[in-house]
């Protein structure tokens, strides 16, 4: 029976997408923090500094590791399950507008925003917790991601039907708000709005030609010199299933030039009216060319 559990982790991993990936890394980090726990406390309290990303700059240049390890590690059952299920609901979302290959960099720079904010504001509020875990921040910055390119796109919850993620987001802020005031949890609910920040930032500045999430594009556009690029005129990144500026390549082997008028048009209607604006037809097409398929 476990042989066979295991084959199907391996397949789903080598198979999935990478928020799929993503989250059977957390499950396994949460289930193998778990057993510890609970089976060997007292080695668990001498490991967790060793995860966990500590508030004092001091400690944490002894475990700078930690920036990287804290953001895949839950202790608390429901606080694992809250962030997997969000992630991977708007993580899709993200993935099929933006790309699969840009939710990994969008989480862990989004947990990067998220450390550095609970770090700074660990030294001026001493009522917050010395330790941070759990993949919040990150998690948002992906969240966030989905809502600040398609806004008006509908997921249906229970109890309430249809909602416009855009109304997600905003109950999501006000709570964080809320919270950083509090007593309990302070400086994890900093760190969300820290993924938050970085959320919106990488999806304004994408849509302004610098594509956080591709380090060689960065490199290119900071150490070489390029052409201006038009603002305002978004392109699928054929294949990759990404966006970007149009202008900023050569055309891909096997994109048409109607095919890319028509995904510029779609794109443009979705900032300006939504992606629930869409019909059917218009929502394939931009489907097929995020996946790489005409």
């Amino acid at each position: 029976m476990f042989r066979s559990i295991w084959e199907d982790i391996k397949q789903s991993f080598s198979m999935g997408n990478m928020v799929t990936k993503i989250v059977i890394v957390n499950v396994a980090v949460y289930m193998i923090l778990a057993l510890t726990n609970a089976l060997f406390p007292s080695f668990y309290l001498t490991l967790q500094p060793y995860i966990a990303l500590p508030g004092d700059p001091t400690e944490l240049l002894m475990h700078p590791w930690t920036l990287v390890t804290h953001m895949f590690a839950h202790l608390g059952f429901w606080h694992m399950v809250w962030n997997i299920l969000l992630f991977y609901w708007f993580g899709q979302i993200a993935g099929d507008l933006l790309g699969d290959r840009r939710v990994l960099p969008v989480y862990l720079a989004g947990g990067l925003a998220g450390a550095a904010f609970y770090l700074i504001s660990y030294t001026f509020i001493q009522s917050i917790g010395g330790y941070a875990m759990g993949a919040s921040a990150g998690v948002l910055a992906v969240v966030f991601m989905a809502i600040a390119t398609a806004p008006e796109y509908r997921v249906y919850m229970i109890l309430f039907g249809p909602v416009r993620i855009k109304y997600i987001g905003l109950f999501i802020i006000f709570f964080d708000l809320i919270g950083t005031m509090g007593q309990h949890n302070s400086g994890g609910h900093i760190a969300h709005l820290g993924g938050i920040l970085y959320g919106f930032m990488f999806v304004y500045l994408l849509k302004d030609g610098i594509d956080l999430s591709s380090f060689g594009e960065l490199k290119r556009r900071f150490f070489r010199k390029k052409k201006t690029i038009r603002k305002n005129q978004l392109k699928v990144e054929y294949k990759s299933g990404g966006l970007q500026k149009a202008g900023g390549g050569k055309t891909k082997p096997g994109r048409t030039v109607q095919l890319q008028e028509e995904v510029d048009r779609i794109l443009e209607k979705i900032k300006i009216s939504g992606y629930d604006s869409l019909n059917d037809v218009e929502k394939n097409t931009l489907f097929k060319a995020s996946k790489g398929n005409e």
